[in-house]
């Protein structure tokens, strides 16, 4: 199991280089092969280098930005079959191709926007947003304040309006179910229940949407960003669940951040925010 922190490695630039040019070399030399044992040495080579190469450069990205790599090796597979297409001349696979080619490089583009992130940073394992400075991150200071159980459900019970903004953690402890429940509950207490997501919560694009339609969550309380972000003002509470960098004021407020301006939900300006 890889780990989530980026492998910074002093020479990653040259060992990918290197690595790119030996699998180009090897299969310049498949190409060209007088006998059966050089070729297939030599794709054993590419193939090698290339396996070394793919896990290396995916190792350098670091877990944060694990969506923006799926996304953009689902497009790779869509013009792998796209090219495949073309040298075995069957339509329907360079049809199928360019279909998932495209649509991985359009979700590619949208989660790179919705985080400020330039793609050629991302493959190559670059850290920051487009907008991020070249000074030291601003460092917080305080104190969190803590609630329990029996302090959260009298803040819900007095609320008039609650959001909650969902992230990664929310699919991982599975809680969609028990968290429907809790929102039926505030709803038939005649509460303004809405859930707010943004574009890069969870793992993919739409993850939350799925995960929360899974539960049964109605349509009509599920908002994106652009949608609630301005309605934050007149929130009486909101609930984090499992969320981080997508409510971190770090991306308005430090231009050092390494989310330096990153859209994000404006969670800060409700009355009460409770963080899980």
């Amino acid at each position: 199991r890889m780990a989530s922190a980026p492998m910074k490695l002093p020479a990653r630039d040259q060992i990918n280089m290197g690595l790119g040019a030996a699998t180009l070399g090897a299969g310049a030399v498949l190409m060209g092969a007088p006998e059966l044992g050089t070729g297939l040495a030599a794709l054993g080579g590419a193939l090698g280098t290339s396996g070394v190469l793919g896990w290396h450069m995916t190792a350098s990205i670091g877990g944060a930005d694990m969506p923006v790599v799926i996304t953009v090796l689902n497009s790779y597979s869509g013009w792998a079959l796209c090219a495949e297409g073309f040298m075995l001349d069957m339509p329907i696979l360079t049809t199928v191709g360019a279909l998932i080619g495209c649509s991985g490089a359009a979700l590619t583009k949208i989660m790179c926007d919705a985080m400020n992130r330039d793609i050629a940073s991302v493959i190559l394992g670059g850290y920051g947003t487009k907008a991020t400075g070249g000074g030291e991150a601003v460092q917080f200071e305080g104190e969190a304040t803590m609630t329990n159980i029996d302090e959260t459900v009298k803040m819900l019970t007095d609320a008039e309006s609650v959001i909650i903004v969902p992230g990664y953690g929310l699919a991982v402890a599975k809680g969609q179910y028990p968290l429907k429940d809790m929102v039926d509950s505030l709803v038939k207490a005649g509460k303004k229940v809405r859930f707010a997501i943004h574009p890069v919560a969870g793992r993919m694009p739409g993850q939350l949407n799925v995960l929360l339609a899974e539960a049964g969550v109605p349509y009509d309380i599920v908002e994106e960003m652009e949608e609630i972000n301005d309605d934050f003002n007149d929130t009486d509470v909101v609930l984090v669940i499992g969320a981080n960098d997508t409510v971190n004021s770090a991306a308005e407020d430090d231009p050092n951040s390494q989310i330096a301006g990153m859209p994000v939900m404006r969670v800060w300006k409700a009355k009460q925010v409770i963080v899980m």
